[in-house]
């Protein structure tokens, strides 16, 4: 993990194994600011989705149970909006770093679209 100190501000950056082990023991809640559309066709399962268009870091449920992870396609949106987070009081947040394009690249399941039935398919490594 990277960290970043903006003030009293912590901006971190979650390596794809950080992010997937978390995820995996339930240690933080992973939020997809893609577009509905891109989450639609595929998507991390059990991401919840907050597309960035519409996203509000005020709306943003509290860290004291889990950590809050955001990504998207690249890390580029994600980590724009991890930021955003940061400029309206948040005092810890995260990323993803590489994004979803990262994340099937490393080999890690999840929800694609079935080219044969266009419904939704678990997709594994």
């Amino acid at each position: 993990m990277k960290s970043e100190f903006i003030g009293p501000a912590t901006f971190e950056t979650w390596s794809i194994d950080e992010v997937a082990q978390a995820f995996e023991a339930n240690e933080i809640v992973l939020i997809d600011v893609r577009t509905v559309q891109e989450y639609a066709f595929e998507h991390i399962e059990g991401a919840l989705l907050f597309p960035m268009p519409f996203f509000d870091p005020h709306k943003l449920p509290g860290q004291t149970e889990k950590r809050i992870v955001l990504h998207c396609g690249s890390g580029i949106r994600s980590e724009k909006m991890a930021r955003a987070c940061i400029d309206a009081g948040i005092d810890r947040i995260a990323h993803l770093e590489g994004g979803f394009g990262a994340w099937k690249k490393a080999g890690n399941p999840y929800i694609g679209t079935s080219m044969s039935s266009g419904g939704p398919q678990r997709v594994t490594a």
